[in-house]
């Protein structure tokens, strides 16, 4: 499945390296790890995207290949706190419908509470 299935839509994208993270807002809201193609290979969200994207940076197992491909984009959604739990499920259930699972990089579906 690609980015541009999600709905709604992340509205931004920059590049999934260290050059990069200086172009990422400390607001909250969902993103997503794509491949050069725009396949989705995690789907996450947090209260702070600029931190959340240098912790992905330093986790090996994001920043290396999968059967899926590479992590090349960080696409992103700003997104209230209060509804990002709800958004993160849409994009994983989205992504499930499509493809039978999860993104090759989620363990598991993240509680809403």
């Amino acid at each position: 499945m690609r980015i541009i299935e999600l709905m709604p839509s992340p509205t931004e994208r920059v590049g999934f390296s260290r050059s990069e993270y200086r172009k990422v807002p400390q607001v909250s809201g969902c993103y997503v790890l794509a491949t050069f193609l725009s396949d989705i290979l995690y789907v996450g969200r947090t209260v702070n995207l600029h931190d959340r994207f240098q912790q992905h940076l330093d986790d090996p197992e994001k920043t290396q290949p999968t059967s899926d491909g590479k992590a090349i984009w960080f696409y992103y959604l700003p997104w209230e706190e209060s509804g990002i739990e709800v958004l993160e499920n849409t994009w994983l259930n989205d992504y499930e419908i499509h493809n039978g699972r999860l993104p090759i990089l989620n363990k598991k579906r993240a509680s809403i509470s």
